[in-house]
């Protein structure tokens, strides 16, 4: 990306057109009439939509082109199925239906494998999902599909876990200029290996030099156990600060020894 320029598939993102609320309905209209050029240009201008669903998969699939390309197969079928008498915009009905064709995409290009019953009843549960999307316009629920299906929450729930993307612990979660966060940073440790790891070294000397702050935040993350999400609400400053401070501790231990 530079300077808001975005080439995928040979589209630069600063050449697509924009559509006033008036004009996608007028272009809805005659797509619902049949009208194919109208169904092309309804979609060139609303690709940026696609784009903004890929940022949510950043970094799952070796080739965002694929990705592009899948996400407007999503687009194509939102607009094929959008209702102008639903008083709802044309982009939340579309995003959702781009998601789920990126992560059914995904899911048969998956390196984990699932057993052929789950992904059935998977495909029965997306595949119901975007029908309950259809009819209500809005993202039904774990219970709604269940119901749709005549089929126990629970194997509804257990199907969509066995399809779902791995996240690794090193995903960043929150990002604030210089400061990011990791899911590895938002687990705590039942174990307490690292309250183990700190017992059985001398870190005495480490720690005394250290200001109060960071001290507490040693002893709450790595003696208790607590995520850092848990010691900001406990010390009251932010998980991007307590982020910060955690790591000059760390640092200057490490330097201890």
């Amino acid at each position: 990306m530079n300077n808001n320029k975005v080439v995928i598939t040979g589209i630069d993102t600063n050449t697509l057109p924009r559509l006033s609320g008036k004009e996608q309905l007028e272009l809805m209209i005659k797509i619902k009439q049949g009208d194919k050029k109208a169904r092309d240009e309804f979609a060139i201008c609303n690709m940026r939509l696609v784009l903004s669903v890929l940022q949510r998969f950043r970094g799952r699939c070796n080739s965002s082109d694929d990705l592009f390309q899948v996400g407007c197969v999503g687009l194509m079928k939102a607009i094929d199925n959008f209702d102008v008498n639903q008083n709802v915009k044309f982009s939340t009905y579309a995003v959702p239906m781009i998601i789920g064709e990126i992560k059914r995409f995904l899911r048969d290009n998956n390196s984990v494998r699932v057993s052929r019953s789950l992904r059935d009843t998977a495909y029965k549960v997306l595949k119901a999902r975007e029908k309950l999307i259809e009819n209500n316009s809005e993202d039904p629920s774990v219970d709604l599909v269940a119901e749709y299906l005549n089929i126990p929450v629970s194997e509804v729930a257990i199907a969509l876990e066995a399809i779902s993307e791995p996240m690794s612990l090193c995903d960043p979660v929150y990002n604030d200029g210089d400061d990011t966060i990791y899911l590895l940073d938002q687990v705590s440790d039942s174990k307490d290996s690292e309250e183990k790891w700190i017992e059985n070294l001398n870190l005495k000397d480490a720690l005394a030099k250290l200001n109060d702050r960071e001290k507490e935040i040693v002893m709450l993350r790595y003696y208790i156990g607590k995520t850092q999400m848990e010691v900001s609400e406990e010390i009251g400053i932010s998980q991007a600060q307590v982020s910060r401070l955690e790591k000059n501790a760390i640092k200057e231990i490490k330097k201890a020894f």
